[in-house]
């Protein structure tokens, strides 16, 4: 999955700005020879308001796959912030990974800025992808 730089700054000016809370959203692009181009962050709330986990509120998720169908893009990744842990899958994301067609990316603030994406079936990690 490609993730341009701009999209990567905007992301972890929104980990920031919702630390020490968890923040989250999903990765909107496009699917071609290429691979998956990330085009757009469509920032969700993490109605949790925690910093050890999130979860979208189910009608943002309906308006996120609202828009991007409106917009031809796909959802190519669920993404959230660890602001205190590092850039891997905690149990809890494992368990929770129901999708196999997506990618999920962690960006974590700790220890610098890190960010790597995840395939992630059964609860099991089977590819890691590093962005930053």
């Amino acid at each position: 999955m490609i993730i341009p730089q701009t999209i990567i700054d905007e992301l972890t000016a929104q980990a920031q700005q919702d630390a020490p809370n968890e923040t989250c959203g999903y990765l909107l692009g496009t699917s071609g020879q290429e691979g998956d181009v990330v085009s757009e962050n469509y920032r969700m709330e993490n109605i949790d308001h925690s910093p050890e986990h999130f979860s979208f509120a189910p009608k943002d998720q309906f308006a996120a796959l609202k828009y991007a169908r409106s917009k031809g893009l796909k959802i190519l990744a669920n993404w959230h912030s660890h602001p205190a842990s590092p850039s891997r899958p905690s149990q809890e994301d494992l368990r929770l990974a129901n999708d196999p067609t997506i990618r999920y990316a962690i960006l974590s603030l700790h220890e610098g800025v890190h960010l790597n994406s995840f395939k992630i079936l059964n609860g099991e990690v089977v590819d890691k992808e590093v962005h930053l």
